[in-house]
């Protein structure tokens, strides 16, 4: 007969009360207009973030533009336009509330699924909050003045993890992982799949069919440029160079080498505006 000390059941009782309550905090703040709309905002901060990641893309095309095409190098640009220390601090703002949303969807979210199906949409959904995340730091990073241009945080990362035991096959399956994220955003784009952020009146019309359209690119353009970074880190995994590594700016440069480079380059750039204009319809249209 198993003993159970007293207070043990009382305690967790309240643990139980706590979790509940924690979880219905979170169900109703996911589900709340005014998160709504926050998420909104948080929506056209990232979209103007993927319009600058374009047109900084597209200048390292056909021009001798120094900068990196990466979510820094976009910000960079955005600090330096009038009034830029106030917007660089409202993309910090909304990338941090789109990371709340995927960190409540991670935890609360996806209730109409079963068993392993949504355990691994919550699995995405944390995923989605790190890229959010990685984004809003790096902006205050900026808008604070501390973020420097010197060793690539890819480069310093890998170079860690190369250290550790077993670290190239942990470089290679994050590479692979990167590989499998970027296929799957070129599925969407190729089964429509994306459009279920739309409601149906974002989706009707000539402005949705346009929506539509800004998405399909969009979801392609951003597929392959993840696919050419999951490609890095597993060639570098496999030369054991993390100097091989490198983040969206180390793939668009690898892409600018190739024949017809600054032409494939400037396609991507303009699939990822397209990608940019879609955030602008998902924050209109928003259906979650």
């Amino acid at each position: 007969m198993k003993l159970v000390r007293p207070g043990t059941t009382s305690l967790m009782s309240d643990l139980g009360g706590i979790t509940d309550k924690a979880q219905r905090a979170g169900r109703d703040t996911n589900q709340s207009k005014w998160f709504d709309h926050a998420i909104r905002f948080g929506l056209v901060t990232y979209g103007v973030v993927n319009l600058l990641i374009a047109w900084v893309a597209l200048q390292l095309a056909f021009s001798d533009h120094s900068e990196n095409a990466s979510s820094q190098g976009a910000l960079r640009e955005l600090a330096e336009q009038p009034f830029g220390d106030v917007l660089i601090w409202l993309v910090a703002l909304g990338m941090f509330v789109l990371a709340l949303w995927r960190v409540l969807e991670a935890a609360v979210g996806h209730q109409d699924e079963d068993g392993g199906k949504r355990a691994l949409k919550r699995l995405w959904s944390l995923g989605k909050a790190a890229i959010y995340a990685a984004v809003g730091i790096t902006a205050l990073q900026i808008a604070m003045g501390s973020g420097s241009s010197g060793q690539s945080g890819s480069d310093s990362m890998t170079q860690k993890m190369m250290e550790l035991p077993a670290g190239q096959w942990i470089v290679g399956a994050i590479g692979l992982g990167i590989i499998g994220y970027g296929i799957s955003q070129i599925v969407m784009a190729w089964t429509d799949k994306f459009a279920e952020h739309l409601t149906a009146e974002g989706k009707s019309g000539d402005s949705g069919t346009a929506y539509l359209w800004f998405g399909k690119i969009g979801y392609c353009a951003k597929g392959i440029a993840a696919g050419l970074v999951g490609v890095l880190f597993v060639y570098a995994a496999v030369t054991h160079d993390p100097k091989k590594s490198g983040g969206l700016d180390a793939a668009l440069g690898e892409l600018l080498q190739q024949p017809f480079g600054p032409y494939m380059l400037a396609a991507v750039a303009l699939g990822i505006g397209c990608y940019g204009l879609f955030c602008f319809a998902r924050a209109r249209h928003l259906s979650r």
